[in-house]
């Protein structure tokens, strides 16, 4: 292993994340927003079934999430599944991966920066949400400028808040489902999982269609596979992250879920506002509101954190590919490539410009911000079929070291092809849905784009090919 963590070095970034900031920033990635607001789009969809839905896209991911750790604990580079892409499938892979992970973290930090001024609203009804959202970019842009460590301290205490909010939660449920706290002593049981219409409200159709928006929610677990260029005794730090970060986002999000649509009948969610908020209240806890919103505010933050980190790391990385001007890899003398932060930080500066332009000067502004942001869906999974793809190959080029792997994947080769056809069904019936349909076409269209860009890139630039056979 020695080759690969020198080739960790030779991107000059400095290893000081530890084990635990890359478990909550796993974390951190993943539980957004949504889950605290209620997931009410994916219950409504299918009813109590929704928690079977979010343990079975949670097992997919564990089984990605594997495949990526087989890789990592042996080459733990920053950028890593968009590396493996180039090197196992093929290069315009690895430029697909890396541009579509830049524009799904671009538009998710405009959404979480945007909802960052609707939060702050609660309290302050008069500032401007553009004012508090341009605010939160520059704390967040200077805290990834000062040192990746600085990033990471501030990423596990954002993650540790949702966790914690999460636990609270789940405990104070169990405890009104069997012992009544909360609701005058009276227990409410479990019959809301199947009252109110049954198990499975929605049939196969709307099973499957709360699958394919639950995919959306579960994006960003993989950007434990950047952080990894940046941490300390990188095989350690993989290798604890990888084994604890899959099952406690299930613990997190089908014991927040069960919670849930056990104490509320499904067919309501959708109308009580956060089911966090309403637990909270019902136990008795002052300012429940209050608390949920500072929560949200810093999962917001969460977000748009761990998207100025990752996209930052791949602009950075495809800088060192020779992709972009080389001027875009320079470092700071902290080591962290602040080029690169910097103009994915402008990037959401002008998505946030954009917004308030729309909003203000044109009836379509809230319409195709809902479009835009959710046509990342489709590129954010991009990651996922490529480190599924570049496992398989992954295993036949290094047998040799694999010998008491710990996190080899498991039941390969056949976890594999179970992985892919899964997420592909779920993108089909993602086309199907009238719902996700536009926003499927137009990721679809992005990638398109990209592939045919890197067409005429590559022609322009012949020798890419050749320089990376030599390496």
């Amino acid at each position: 292993m020695g080759k690969e963590n020198g080739d960790l070095n030779k991107m000059g970034l400095k290893g000081s994340l530890t084990s635990g900031q890359m478990q909550m920033i796993a974390l951190g990635g993943t539980i957004g927003v949504g889950l605290f607001m209620g997931s009410a789009a994916t219950i409504a969809w299918t009813g109590p079934s929704v928690i079977l839905a979010y343990a079975i896209m949670g097992f997919i991911l564990y089984l990605v999430m594997r495949a990526l750790g087989e890789m990592l604990y042996i080459n733990p580079t920053t950028g890593s599944f968009a590396d493996y892409a180039t090197n196992y499938i093929h290069p315009v892979a690895g430029w697909i991966t890396s541009w579509s992970n830049i524009f799904q973290y671009v538009v998710v930090g405009i959404s979480e920066v945007i909802a960052v001024g609707t939060y702050v609203n609660y309290w302050f009804p008069h500032v401007p949400g553009w004012t508090s959202g341009l605010v939160v970019l520059i704390f967040l842009t200077l805290a990834n400028l000062v040192s990746v460590k600085t990033f990471g301290r501030l990423e596990y205490y954002f993650a540790m808040i949702k966790v914690v909010t999460i636990i609270l939660m789940i405990i104070m449920g169990i405890l009104m489902i069997i012992f009544g706290i909360g609701n005058h002593g009276r227990p409410i049981g479990f019959g809301n999982l199947w009252q109110h219409g049954g198990f499975f409200t929605g049939g196969l159709n709307g099973f499957m269609f709360s699958l394919a928006i639950i995919a959306g929610s579960y994006q960003g677990i993989e950007v434990l596979g950047i952080t990894a260029g940046e941490a300390k005794e990188p095989q350690k730090a993989i290798s604890k992250a990888i084994h604890s970060v899959v099952y406690r986002i299930l613990i997190f999000y089908v014991g927040a879920i069960f919670v849930i649509v056990t104490i509320f009948p499904w067919d309501q969610i959708g109308q009580i506002g956060s089911p966090f908020v309403e637990t909270f209240a019902k136990v008795g806890i002052a300012g429940a509101a209050s608390i949920i919103n500072f929560v949200v505010l810093t999962a917001a933050m969460s977000g748009a954190n761990s998207g100025i980190y990752s996209s930052s790391r791949m602009l950075f990385k495809l800088s060192k590919d020779g992709f972009v001007s080389k001027s875009i890899a320079k470092l700071s003398k902290h080591q962290v490539p602040y080029i690169s932060i910097m103009s994915i930080s402008l990037g959401i500066l002008i998505g946030i410009i954009m917004n308030v332009f729309l909003q203000n000067f044109s009836n379509m502004g809230t319409k195709l911000f809902v479009i835009v942001y959710s046509s990342s869906v489709l590129p954010g999974m991009v990651p996922w079929f490529v480190i599924v793809i570049s496992e398989l190959r992954f295993r036949h080029s290094h047998r040799h070291q694999l010998i008491d792997h710990p996190l080899m994947m498991p039941w390969y080769p056949y976890s594999n092809y179970f992985t892919l056809i899964a997420l592909s069904i779920i993108l089909i019936f993602m086309f199907i849905n009238p719902d996700t349909r536009i926003s499927v076409l137009v990721g679809a269209g992005y990638i398109m784009i990209l592939a045919m860009l890197y067409v005429i890139w590559h022609k322009r630039h012949p020798e890419f090919h050749r320089n990376l056979s030599q390496d």
